[in-house]
């Protein structure tokens, strides 16, 4: 058994996740990935990992859903034997909607994969890097967003808020786990050009809200990947509870 260091990606086969697995793996981390549906993006993933010389699996996991969340870090322990950091970047966003336009399965939605998702994965890591519990220490990276501190007004107040769960769980566990020699801190993107506009129907979103931005661009999934695996590394050793913008001073 391989002794390189392990990590687990949750939403790992498209966008910033994706970007995530194939700069640690470049960087000598052993990955594993969880993907909700799409198998053959996962599959040309760690094939392509494979070919450029790393470690890489995948997993099919739904955040919402606890018995896959505990199969797939059961699928870590039998596959590397460890688990040295975990990146929460799966979660979700839904159509543009007001407030009072919001139905409570959508609500539940919502807090269930991106909060509470987070929180039994940051969970099942804790188990197994902490020194209290036996563990080697480790790094959690949550993935947050610029919602969290602008509010997403009109378009996706549900989901600003449950980014904002995810701050402050960052900061409150960073805390918790800080002599255990565990790391905790998030990474809040901003307009990122990804698939997740499309799938809250604004695939014209970019184009939309690229003035607001001072850069006067969006960010690519690639730039937050070498944020959030900065976070991983020592390099990064002093570093915890920590809430970095890569928003493009938005």
């Amino acid at each position: 058994m391989s002794t390189g260091k392990a990590l687990l990606v949750t939403g790992g086969s498209r966008g910033i996740g994706a970007e995530v697995v194939r700069m640690a793996a470049a960087r000598g981390w052993r990955v594993a990935f969880g993907y909700v549906s799409n198998e053959v993006a996962a599959d040309v993933l760690v094939r392509e990992i494979g070919e450029a010389g790393g470690e890489a699996f995948a997993v099919r996991t739904d955040v919402g859903i606890e018995a896959d969340i505990m199969r797939s870090f059961e699928a870590v322990d039998r596959r590397f034997g460890r688990l040295d950091a975990l990146v929460n970047n799966a979660g979700v966003v839904d159509v543009k909607a007001r407030v009072e336009e919001m139905n409570l399965e959508r609500l539940e939605r919502m807090m269930r994969i991106n909060v509470i998702g987070s929180m039994l994965c940051a969970r099942e890591a804790v188990k197994r890097m902490s020194t209290r519990n036996g563990g080697s220490g480790g790094a959690i990276v949550n993935l947050s967003s610029a919602a969290a501190r602008l509010g997403s007004a009109g378009e996706y107040v549900d989901y600003a808020a449950s980014k904002g769960a995810i701050d402050t769980f960052t900061i409150g566990l960073a805390r918790e786990v800080a002599d255990e020699g565990i790391r905790v801190n998030a990474v809040r993107p901003g307009l990122i050009d990804t698939e997740i506009h499309a799938s809250g129907d604004q695939p014209d979103r970019l184009q939309r809200v690229r003035g607001q931005i001072p850069m006067k661009r969006e960010g690519r999934a690639v730039e937050i990947a070498a944020a959030v695996v900065w976070l991983l590394a020592e390099e990064a050793s002093y570093c915890t509870g920590a809430l970095l913008d890569v928003s493009g001073g938005r």
